[in-house]
């Protein structure tokens, strides 16, 4: 196992904790390198984050929603630049940091597959490039359009920054559009040269321009250039790592030779591109490239490793943010030793306690580290760290930093060990830890002011209502002015702002352009989806892809809030019909009945429903689906293709994938010994299906 591998030995509710906190500074930091260029940590730093997101994910699958941004990709696009909706979605990568996370990743696709460990599996391995993703679109041969990432479904229109970069091509070969499909994209990465880079920085402090931090920033802010004189001067390159070509080029049956065809269109590729059969392979190819990458012209940070056989790409898929046939295995953490200056407690939305280690500020690989989370009492405990102590850190394949010890032949001989508080210290409540769970809650509830602005920021972050501008430090200042108490005071601001002495406009940092531009952007959201609406209440348990269950099964929020009404008892037909949900269990389930039933938070959404349009739960569109809308049932075990397979096949074509047979069940389909749920079909008059019939079914 790795270091971190014994991190999380906590409950649910603490890992719930860690998680909204991981969550929270990652979308801040998401939005610094995304949109402004401009990133306060480390690439290894933002990906020691991730990392943590993820091994708290495995070890707690309910927390795997999309509220969380290992299911989310990037930011939204900036203001100033046209938006672009991608064809195909541009996703992330899952990161791997050892050899055993490679071994895992591997298993995942045998057991996803249905393979076996004799079966072979062949790997491409390229470099990973640390600059700007892009996605080229190509008509008749002739580049007509270029977009950044931007948050992975839609991105900036960068067609005419990028006219000047050589190794795009703005007319592919006359020879290969016959083979070609009159519309493809290629995806890759657009980055600058150390030594254009150096050259760039001198010129820029030459003049009195601002000198950038590091190559990806530079070609990033070169790129997303409002003025594309500016573009035009700046010293950028990019290679191409994917092709996108709409069922168009069938013959072509394999990674490698997508990168053979794109080198053919003109398109270059790193160094080390190799194909490997095995984890041995690939991890001897990771260290050489890894002692290569001081002598490269081009910033690298891992390799990335690709199933070569595009069939399986295609079965194997997509979680939310990621494809399950391909990971990131990034070169290795930088550690430090620093001093732990002292122990703070945050508390978060839900109440929970979290200690966060003040370091004195130190530098790991080039990012200033200046805080570490330390999880939990228990985590304190094992660790046995105190105030004063000189800590080992590291910024592990670089998630958040993490301290990995004291060095106790340096402890100071005053020093005592840290008692972690009974009270909350934003409200003074009693904060306690129920039996059996690792995490301590203040019991506040909503005198309590760091769980209600919590709310406040979950409810106007980029994943519920997406209010631009309305950061997490205009909602503390608009809360702590007393402005802002609850979720529908956003809405009424405006009127709010009318009776303020001063005005919005005349406060510090405030102007009379942006109260304006804020009070804009919350008009446009006064129509929200019925998923992100479900999301935005913070109802613990309920993240992203429960919130889309949810508003899919049932349809509109007025039915989802009758129903909620009627679950109040385990033993009646709604709670029964919300456990057949997927991934909806007691816990879940529980938190949905107990929100709907609190008085006070009926007078909530009261008050928020009078200024919102919440639309119904839209199907997603797929003409040639003849199972979108129906809820399926799988029981029994399939022989095709695994039952994780057969469901993300059902939910890509637009099913609702139930967990238990119920009236409302439109398919059951059975493999072998498919026991009580093909019994209670039978009975119900459900349609059965053999594994046959419904793989004709959901071609």
């Amino acid at each position: 196992m790795s270091n971190m591998g014994t991190l999380f030995d906590m409950d649910l509710e603490d890992a719930r904790r860690q998680h909204k906190k991981i969550s929270d500074e990652i979308k801040h930091h998401d939005f610094l390198y995304y949109q402004n260029d401009a990133p306060e940590i480390s690439d290894s730093k933002y990906d020691s984050l991730r990392k943590t997101l993820e091994k708290l994910e495995t070890q707690y699958p309910v927390l795997k929603t999309a509220d969380s941004p290992t299911q989310t990709v990037g930011s939204m696009p900036a203001k100033g630049f046209n938006k672009v909706k991608h064809a195909v979605p541009m996703l992330s990568l899952s990161n791997a940091f050892s050899e055993e996370d490679i071994s895992d990743f591997l298993t995942r696709i045998r057991r996803f597959l249905g393979l076996s460990e004799t079966d072979g599996i062949k790997i491409v391995a390229e470099p990973k490039i640390d600059g700007l993703s892009c996605s080229l679109r190509y008509e008749s041969g002739k580049l007509v359009l270029a977009a950044t990432r931007g948050d992975g479904q839609e991105g900036e229109d960068i067609t005419r920054n990028v006219q000047s970069i050589d190794d795009i091509p703005k007319q592919l070969p006359e020879s290969l559009l016959d083979v070609m499909p009159d519309v493809l994209e290629v995806r890759g990465e657009i980055y600058m040269g150390r030594h254009d880079f150096a050259a760039l920085n001198k010129r820029q402090q030459e003049v009195g321009e601002k000198v950038f931090a590091n190559p990806r920033n530079a070609a990033a802010g070169s790129v997303r250039q409002l003025d594309p004189s500016i573009s035009v001067q700046r010293p950028l390159k990019m290679f191409a790592y994917g092709l996108e070509t709409f069922g168009g080029l069938s013959h072509i049956l394999t990674q490698h030779e997508k990168y053979e065809l794109l080198r053919e269109a003109g398109f270059r590729q790193p160094d080390f591109v190799e194909i490997f059969d095995d984890v041995s392979g690939l991890m001897a190819h990771h260290d050489m490239v890894l002692k290569e990458r001081p002598v490269l012209d081009y910033d690298i940070d891992g390799m990335v490793y690709k199933v070569d056989d595009l069939t399986w790409q295609e079965r194997l898929g997509f979680v939310s943010r990621a494809p399950r046939w391909a990971i990131a295995h990034k070169f290795p953490a930088e550690r430090a030793v620093t001093i732990l200056k002292d122990i703070d407690i945050q508390v978060g939305r839900t109440g929970a306690l979290t200690p966060v280690a003040i370091l004195e500020p130190v530098t790991v690989g080039g990012v200033v580290v200046s805080r570490a989370t330390l999880h939990n009492e228990d985590e304190i405990e094992r660790k046995g760290v105190r105030a004063g102590d000189y800590v080992e850190i590291q910024r592990a394949g670089d998630v958040i930093p993490q301290i990995l010890r004291p060095l106790l032949e340096k402890r100071p001989p005053d020093s005592k060990p840290f008692v972690f508080p009974d009270h909350c210290k934003e409200c003074g409540s009693l904060a306690i830890r129920e039996e059996g769970e690792a995490v301590r809650r203040c019991t506040g509830g909503l005198i309590c002011p760091a769980q209600a602005v919590e709310r406040l920021k979950h409810f106007v972050s980029r994943d519920a209502f997406d209010i631009e501008g309305f950061g997490s430090k205009i909602v503390e200042q608009l809360f702590e002015k007393g402005i802002l108490k609850s979720p529908a005071d956003i809405f009424r601001l405006s009127d709010i702002n009318e009776t303020l002495s001063p005005p919005l406009q005349d406060l510090e940092g405030w102007g009379a352009l942006s109260v304006r531009n804020l009070l804009a952007a919350i008009n446009n959201r006064k129509t929200i989806s019925l998923d992100r609406f479900i999301f935005a209440l913070g109802i613990r348990h309920v993240g992203q892809a429960t919130a889309r269950r949810l508003a899919a099964f049932y349809g509109s929020f007025p039915r989802l809030e009758q129903q909620m009404m009627d679950a109040q008892t385990q033993e009646n037909q709604a709670y029964q019909e919300l456990l057949s949900i997927d991934d909806v269990g007691p816990a879940v389930a529980d938190e949905l009945a107990a929100f709907f039933a609190e008085p006070h938070n009926q007078t909530v959404l009261t008050d928020l429903l009078s200024f919102l349009d919440v639309e119904d739960y839209k199907m997603p569109e797929r003409i040639d689906s003849q199972i979108a809308g129906k809820t399926v049932v799988f029981t029994g075990s399939l022989s095709s293709m695994t039952r994780a397979e057969a469901k993300a096949r059902a939910e890509s074509l637009g099913a609702k994938v139930s967990s238990s047979v119920s009236g409302k069940t439109n398919y059951l389909v059975a493999g072998e010994d498919g026991g009580s749920k093909l019994k209670k079909a039978k009975e119900a008059g459900v349609t059965i299906l053999t594994e046959e019939e419904w793989a004709v079914l959901s071609r």
